[in-house]
């Protein structure tokens, strides 16, 4: 089984290109099985959770063609069989993504059947807001043996007033199939509360872009005309904003100094803000190094990250978006083991999603955990240890805190990170980290 093995301590400097987004990549891909016509996507990142939609596509009839620059990182995607309703489970149950093929089935196909969706362990997450907004399309819809099996009756979805405001906030991969599944249904849709993700305006561009009429995404009410039939698009998948922020983090606990290309200034408002506070500078800076003052639009800049040399405590509390994202808390978690004074963290959207917090407690970290929240109290320094990694975003929590450690970290099971994050080693290792991939023998 693959583990990183870390020897900390290491400054990282360097350039480095932040991919595609993982959480907007795939609703894109979803989103080609509502047209006939072939999706052209651009900057598609390598990743396992990646592969395994590009396997369910095929799955359900698509046929898909990798374009011939590698640096393009260009797919093609094109229907050549209608046919196909099934989401098998063995390959549903490796991410929970593969739930947002159902709107789109739904929609295009008039049935669907996709089993009950898998993922991370980081909590309870029912798709009860999916199906609830589904139905308020008109949709008839059952469960059949772990699959939720979905009909549009007359083969045809209805518009509708839908409300997806669940107890932790709206749902992103909710919001993501009701509007996927109202672009071809008859009439207006209203989606009330719904998710106002950057995640979730890329693919309202996208359909846009495909002949839907969608008005509102990025804010808490949508509006969509539906429309009799979508043409295909030529895209590009929006930059993702938790990579940027994990490199942000693992350059900080190292004191780096390191240049982020393709970074999304505008949908990280929120943690800029929180890592202010906590003492790191993230400024735009033109090609020739000179500093970049003009506003416009900011979802692609280059910007430079440095840290002061001494972290302050922080208090952060994780939100729907424009708020502090949950995919970066345990990052955070583990830059503020290192900084000075007691830092609390809140967790608002998945309140168990603290695994790593044991973990870390292995490394010489401070954190008492209290219900929803936990206090990191500062220490002098982190030790490296054998640790194991147990989700995708905790593992990049554990590769941080392995940067910024005495010694040397092992990380378990980093199959978690290969689901987000595109050979993380390699990007590190071009920073100056001293981390290499190694393959241990199961326990």
């Amino acid at each position: 089984m693959d583990a990183f093995v870390i020897h900390g301590g290491k400054r990282l400097r360097g350039r480095v290109r932040i991919n595609g987004s993982k959480n907007a990549c795939l609703p894109l891909l979803a989103a080609a099985l509502l047209t006939d016509d072939a999706v052209t996507l651009h900057d598609v990142p390598d990743l396992s959770d990646i592969g395994n939609m590009n396997r369910l596509l095929e799955s359900l009839g698509c046929t898909l063609a990798k374009g011939k620059d590698p640096a393009t990182k260009t797919l093609r995607i094109t229907v050549t069989n209608p046919e196909p309703i099934e989401a098998h489970y063995d390959i549903v149950r490796t991410m929970r993504a593969s739930i947002c093929v159902l709107g789109p089935m739904l929609a295009k196909r008039g049935r669907a059947r996709v089993s009950m969706p898998g993922g991370c362990n980081i909590g309870d997450r029912p798709v009860d807001l999916h199906l609830r907004g589904l139905r308020a399309l008109g949709a008839q819809i059952h469960n059949e043996g772990g699959y939720i099996v979905a009909e549009a009756p007359g083969g045809k979805l209805k518009g509708g007033r839908v409300f997806l405001g669940g107890p932790f906030g709206s749902t992103v991969l909710g919001t993501d199939n009701v509007m996927s599944a109202a672009v071809l249904a008859e009439g207006t849709t209203i989606i009330e509360s719904a998710a106002c993700e950057p995640e979730v305006e890329d693919l309202a561009n996208m359909l846009n872009a495909m002949g839907a009429k969608i008005t509102g995404a990025g804010s808490p009410r949508i509006t969509i005309e539906g429309v009799e039939k979508l043409r295909g698009a030529d895209y590009t998948v929006m930059a993702d904003r938790i990579e940027a922020g994990t490199y942000i983090m693992a350059a900080a606990i190292t004191n780096g100094d390191v240049v982020l290309e393709n970074f999304p200034t505008d949908t990280l408002t929120a943690v800029m803000d929180r890592l202010e506070e906590v003492g790191i500078g993230v400024e735009s800076i033109l090609p020739d190094g000179s500093k970049n003052p003009a506003p416009g639009d900011r979802m692609r800049d280059v910007v430079r990250v440095f840290s002061a040399r001494r972290l302050e405590s922080v208090q952060v509390v994780t939100q729907p978006y424009p708020g502090f994202p949950t995919d970066l808390q345990a990052q955070l978690t583990a830059l503020l083991c290192l900084a000075d004074g007691n830092s609390i963290i809140t967790e608002k959207i998945f309140p168990d999603r603290f695994m790593h917090v044991a973990e870390l407690l292995r490394m010489n970290a401070n954190i008492m955990r209290t219900g929803t929240s936990a206090m990191v109290s500062g220490v002098k320094r982190l030790e490296g240890a054998q640790v194991m990694a147990s989700d995708l975003r905790a593992s990049a929590g554990l590769v941080i805190a392995g940067l910024g450690a005495k010694g040397t970290t092992t990380i378990n099971r980093v199959y978690h990170l290969d689901r987000g994050y595109e050979k993380m080693e390699l990007t590190l290792q071009a920073l100056g980290a001293e981390i290499e991939r190694v393959n241990l023998p199961a326990t």
